[in-house]
């Protein structure tokens, strides 16, 4: 059973920056597409970043491009994402989301298996 754990989330000043890390087990890591969602009250959750199984693809919602790196480290079986200049719009809690399907989705229902979240709130 594929399990995911997030760290790294808490409280920042508006414009700093923070990273974000998953650790993936329970599987073979390199056969899963990666992304980061985040999700706040009353919302619906949303795609933040996506890596494919393989690295070489990457998709970044509108609202992140320029400001987010989603990275993918196959020795340790973690995924990170790295966000800089942070806005008060950013604050939500953040999952970790891994699925096994050839090609990466780039919405929440296209994956299967999830982390329990890591909060993220952006001081003004």
């Amino acid at each position: 059973q594929v399990t995911l754990e997030e760290s790294g989330g808490g409280l920042v000043q508006a414009g700093g920056s923070l990273r974000l890390s998953c650790a993936f087990s329970g599987g073979t890591f390199g056969n899963y597409n990666m992304g980061w969602f985040r999700q706040t009250p009353g919302k619906e959750r949303e795609t933040v970043a996506v890596i494919s199984w393989s690295g070489d693809s990457t998709y970044y919602a509108d609202s992140v491009k320029g400001r987010a790196t989603i990275s993918r480290d196959k020795a340790k079986s973690t995924v990170d994402l790295q966000m800089a200049s942070l806005k008060p719009e950013d604050t939500a809690a953040y999952y970790c989301a891994a699925d096994d399907s050839f090609y990466a989705g780039v919405v929440p229902q296209e994956y299967k298996y999830w982390g329990q979240g890591t909060q993220v709130t952006v001081s003004s």
